[in-house]
């Protein structure tokens, strides 16, 4: 088999990743293309991404990105177009995108992050014709997606139970069923729920090898004692997070370990100015930096970790194995709420809701007690961080080698 641009033998997966929010979906999509191409030679994978910062990330060679017309996602929930003009107009410039890609790279499999349909149904003509062409289609999905009464409606206004059924050959879900089932409150029809089950895969969560130290790159001086590390992820609705560790110092000044806080780079301008004068007052026991794409460095060497709980967040700080506070959010998702407390009855983390008071002096308690909190890793879990090794697995699977069909270089 030839691929267009080198003539070398390649599987070529193509991974869509409709980004309107946060960080969460490039870097699992960056983590699955890596170990596709670490463990499969000669494979190619193309991430279609509609990040705004997927610039700042350092991919594999073998590993491309094609940037999509942005979408944001707005306070109430709606979507707005990223640039000026309708967001139909920017939906149709994505489409339009995703179809050129798929036509020159030819990939074998598709993988889909998340929206079996896509952002705004841009998906459908893609699936449609690559299931024509007998491209092996993969919906691949973190393992908490909401509770199952928010859930339901909004797959049923979108149509995303009837693309599952009707396209997908598997169905990947990047965690454990005994921590959730994210399909599981959806009330399947019994045909489509028989279906389903004969496609799902719990692969396990996406490990994060351990970093290597660039030459060139620079750390915060705080970075070469012991120190917290707090992470907002994209920062967009990290705001009460970065709050409470602020006021927590403020109020108690003999917290043993400083905190290093990453804004993300979705923080508010105006908030991230705000809490830079409170942190300057602190006089080194707090930190900050707004953002790094590299944190996984941070995270490695940080004594314990202060988090919301999202899913990256959550599999690096298992990958690390560090002891960790998540302070998850509940709005406008129970997303975060629902996996930070399984993980912290499986006694992996500790868990501070919101909603049972944000007082200074409680968050100060949590950040005194966390340096002697045990590490995840004295919990032991069967295949809890085995997602890549599967995720391997099922590609191979899915399509042998020999199977490969030319393609053509993407323009």
């Amino acid at each position: 088999m030839t691929d267009g641009r080198d003539g070398a033998s390649t599987l070529r997966v193509l991974i869509y990743s409709h980004d309107t929010f946060g960080l969460g979906h490039l870097r699992r999509s960056r983590a699955i293309a890596h170990a596709i191409v670490a463990s499969c030679p000669g494979a190619r994978v193309v991430i279609v991404s509609g990040s705004p910062v997927v610039d700042r990330y350092a991919f594999a060679r073998e590993v491309r990105t094609v940037r999509l017309p942005p979408v944001t996602k707005l306070a109430d929930g709606s979507y707005a177009s990223g640039a000026t003009g309708l967001l139909s107009d920017t939906v149709a410039e994505r489409m339009a995108v995703i179809a050129r890609t798929a036509e020159a790279f030819r990939p074998h499999i598709v993988i889909v992050d998340k929206e079996p349909c896509g952002f705004h149904g841009e998906m459908i003509p893609i699936l449609e014709r690559e299931a024509e062409r007998g491209t092996k289609l993969v919906l691949g999905l973190r393992d908490v997606l909401d509770e199952a009464d928010r859930l339901a409606p909004e797959w049923q206004r979108k149509g995303a139970v009837e693309a599952m059924d009707r396209f997908y050959d598997e169905i990947w879900v990047y965690g454990l069923s005994r921590i959730h089932e994210p399909l599981a409150g959806l009330a399947l029809p019994p045909d489509i729920a028989a279906r389903v089950a004969g496609r799902l895969t719990y692969t396990g969560y996406l490990r994060r090898p351990i970093p290597e130290i660039r030459s060139g790159r620079l750390e915060p001086v705080m970075a070469a004692g012991p120190f917290l590390l707090v992470t907002t992820g994209g920062g967009g609705d990290g705001a009460a997070l970065i709050e409470w560790v602020i006021a927590a110092h403020e109020h108690d000044p003999g917290i043993p370990l400083p905190c290093l806080v990453a804004f993300g780079p979705f923080l508010d301008p105006g908030l991230r100015e705000g809490f830079a004068r409170r942190i300057a007052a602190l006089e080194g026991r707090v930190c900050a930096i707004t953002f790094d794409s590299e944190i996984e460095c941070l995270m490695r060497k940080a004594t314990g970790v202060v988090a919301m709980g999202g899913y990256n967040t959550f599999c690096e700080i298992l990958s690390f194995d560090r002891p960790a506070i998540l302070v998850p959010r509940t709005e406008p998702r129970r997303e975060q709420a629902i996996r930070a407390l399984a993980a912290e009855k499986l006694g992996l983390v500790r868990v501070l809701m919101e909603e049972d008071g944000t007082e200074p002096e409680r968050m100060a308690a949590a950040l005194r007690a966390l340096p002697g909190q045990p590490e995840p890793s004295r919990v032991v879990v069967p295949g809890l961080l085995d997602g890549l090794e599967a995720v391997v697995r099922r590609v191979r699977r899915l399509v042998p080698v020999e199977s490969a069909l030319p393609c053509r270089a993407i323009s």
